[in-house]
């Protein structure tokens, strides 16, 4: 063999190798895409973060199926599915989203309500403010000028901001409230400017403070559920939903999810 063989011969080896190499990168990189893709991601309300969270890890031990969630407010994740967002469950805060989906065709099945939120006046450790259901602490605060801010999710996009802007119309003080209310994205953050304490008080979901994570960090009282519109938690499968997300919709009808929605302050049609 000649030395100009031999280096050819040795230049095709490592190209090989190199080759070789890509091959099963690429391949490693497949697979981990593959895997990924292979649990689903649910669109869910930011209402139920916790309930949600305990109802996947019960489902994953029954199962051994995995599902991946994305909270957020319930008129903004409905836009991102309207924009072919790759969800494949919605489990929204209201009806209507779900029924916008249907009436556009973005759906599989019939929606249908699993669940029912209520709201709740909530304040931090050392607020001025004294909750209770019909906001007479509230409203004395206010007119003390104990309270800076008051703080609610976005009624645009949130139901939950919807009603805690009705019950504060009701009771009499949405208008007074002007500079002090501050307006979270959605519930959830409404829930963190309370229990940071960058808000004297708030109206949120009672299924975020019934949760132990909350709970301890402040005083709860629940508004009446006749002072705002019904909070009908509403879930849909979406065009291309898997199996998994299949199952998950159906195990959320169970006598098991029903215990843990109740337990985080939920109560099922």
């Amino acid at each position: 063999m000649t030395p100009q063989q031999l280096t050819l011969s040795y230049s095709q080896r490592v190209l090989a190798m190199l080759a070789m190499c890509a091959l099963l990168m690429a391949s490693g990189t497949l697979t981990r895409q593959v895997h990924a893709e292979s649990i689903p991601v649910v669109a869910a309300a930011a209402s139920m973060r916790y309930a949600m969270d305990d109802i996947a890890a019960t489902f994953e031990r029954r199962t051994g199926q995995r599902v991946r969630f994305t909270y957020g407010a319930t008129r903004s994740l409905m836009h991102q599915i309207e924009n072919g967002a790759p969800y494949e469950l919605f489990l929204a805060a209201d009806e209507e989203s779900v029924w916008r989906l249907a009436d556009k065709k973005r759906t599989e099945g019939t929606p249908s309500v699993f669940a029912r939120g209520r709201i709740a006046i909530v304040a931090p450790s050392g607020s001025p403010v004294s909750v209770d259901g019909e906001l007479t602490g509230l409203t004395e605060a206010l007119a003390a000028g104990d309270v800076d801010h008051v703080a609610i999710a976005n009624p645009e996009v949130a139901p939950y901001g919807r009603a805690a802007r009705e019950v504060l119309q009701k009771a009499g003080i949405w208008e007074d409230l002007g500079s002090r209310l501050i307006i979270g994205e959605n519930v959830g953050q409404a829930a963190q400017f309370v229990t940071t304490g960058a808000a004297q008080a708030g109206i949120i979901a009672y299924s975020l403070v019934a949760s132990s994570k909350i709970a301890s960090l402040v005083t709860v009282a629940l508004i009446p559920e006749d002072w705002h519109q019904p909070i009908n938690h509403s879930m849909t499968l979406l065009n291309g939903a898997g199996e998994t997300a299949r199952a998950l919709a159906a195990f959320l009808k169970s006598e098991q999810a029903r215990a843990i929605l109740e337990r985080n302050g939920l109560s099922v049609p």
